[in-house]
């Protein structure tokens, strides 16, 4: 212990002290189920575009389920749950500024026995598409259209 390295600690203590940030108060805007999902997708397409086929398969595996400001998404194995886990801070900052909200979690579980639901058929896509936004089925009938 110098004179010098006490200088030096108290001097680091000082410029912590003023680089410490006042409370700032982050928005916090309601969001719906539909808005996070178009979110999510539109991350997976990102990361498609960039050549990240992994993760933008594990974003597309299964929809995730909204639970207050809590994201919780299913993945089959371990394995990916490490995968999804390197790319989740860069999830939360986009879909945080874009839903303008900074109270978004997001929790995975592992299920082993997870089932991949695929739409095949143009009434599956079709059944699916009125899932996430049910007015589809209103204009479905308003216009009197076929699937």
């Amino acid at each position: 212990m110098s004179l010098a390295s006490i200088r030096a600690k108290k001097e680091m203590a000082e410029n912590f002290k003023a680089t410490v940030k006042e409370d700032i108060h982050l928005p916090n805007e309601p969001f719906t189920e539909t808005e996070m999902l178009e979110q999510w997708l539109k991350y997976a397409q990102r990361m498609e575009d960039k050549g990240y086929r992994i993760i933008a398969s594990l974003l597309t595996i299964n929809d995730p389920t909204l639970e207050g400001t809590t994201i919780i998404h299913e993945l089959p194995n371990e394995s990916s749950k490490i995968d999804f886990e390197k790319e989740r801070p860069e999830l939360l900052g986009y879909l945080r500024g874009k839903l303008h909200n900074h109270e978004i979690t997001i929790h995975v579980k592992v299920n082993e026995t997870l089932v991949v639901k695929k739409a095949f058929t143009n009434q599956d896509k079709y059944n699916r598409l009125v899932e996430i936004n049910p007015n589809l089925e209103l204009l479905k009938k308003m216009f009197d259209l076929d699937v």
